[in-house]
């Protein structure tokens, strides 16, 4: 489990104590699953670094820690990559029950089945036949969904991976691509027909289940958002901190709402 976090208080400001309040609660929260199920976690400070002086790569970052954690975890086969502002809210579900055992089954395979993006569906040279899945993503009202996503260690991963960090992409459109490493992924998946091949999808309720407040052009589609009658697996408050949300506020909410589900039934009354 990768945690990224914000040590220093980011480029631009230092953080206000809610936001200090937040980073505690989403540590814990993640620490406490990783306990629970005999998982490693690690955090790792996403804030600018002395690598990154010379140009703004703030959210690039994120592919240059998924290798240098493949590196400082040699053995481990999956990485669960989690933002901060996300909330694990049935922590009992393990992740091989939930989604990595069978996942070849609990995965779609080719964005027909859902298309926000309208990404050319009909690319040649693409076969999933036989191949395993090595990426596992959801997508969301403006497409992939990068605040929690799963990575498998593969010679597949490693390709991923150079291509996703190459300079020159990042060189070329980093003053264009609005979602930076997103939007990098989303061009490289709807040009290169390899890397069709091993990325699979789940729905976003399965591991990036929204608040009300986020995807407000889609605020009726309840494929999008967290209802607890599903009790959804985790909720990921992506963009709390623009308009008029509030991320301490959604933060605290969710944090009591999973204490209310998971309270003992001997202290209902």
């Amino acid at each position: 489990m990768i945690l990224a976090v914000n040590e220093g208080g980011g480029v631009e400001r230092w953080k206000t104590p809610q936001e200090w309040s937040v980073e505690r609660s989403s540590i814990a929260n993640k620490k406490a699953y990783a306990q629970r199920h005999g998982y490693t976690l690690t955090t790792k400070d996403t804030s600018l670094k002395r690598r990154y002086s010379h140009e703004w790569r703030e959210g690039w970052e994120k592919v240059d820690i998924l290798r240098q954690t493949m590196r400082e975890y040699p053995d481990a086969e999956w990485f669960w990559w989690l933002d901060t502002y996300t909330f694990i809210m049935e922590p009992e579900l393990s992740l091989e029950s939930y989604l990595l055992e069978d996942i070849d089954k609990k995965a779609y395979r080719s964005v027909e089945h859902f298309n926000p993006l309208g990404i050319k569906t009909d690319i040649p040279y693409v076969s999933t036949m036989n191949q395993p899945v090595d990426m596992i993503l959801a997508q969301d009202c403006g497409g992939f969904n990068l605040g929690s996503f799963f990575i498998r260690r593969s010679d597949w991963t490693d390709l991923l991976l150079d291509a996703w960090w190459d300079p020159v992409l990042y060189e070329q459109m980093h003053m264009f691509w609005e979602h930076k490493e997103q939007d990098c992924l989303e061009v490289l998946y709807s040009q290169q027909p390899w890397i069709r091949e091993r990325l699979g999808f789940v729905s976003l309720k399965a591991i990036n289940s929204f608040p009300d407040g986020a995807c407000e052009d889609q605020k009726d589609d309840k494929r999008y958002f967290y209802n607890k009658k599903d009790r959804d697996f985790i909720v990921n408050m992506a963009g709390c901190n623009f308009g008029d949300r509030s991320c301490w506020d959604e933060y605290e909410y969710f944090r009591n709402l999973k204490t209310e589900l998971h309270r003992p039934w001997y202290k209902l009354w």
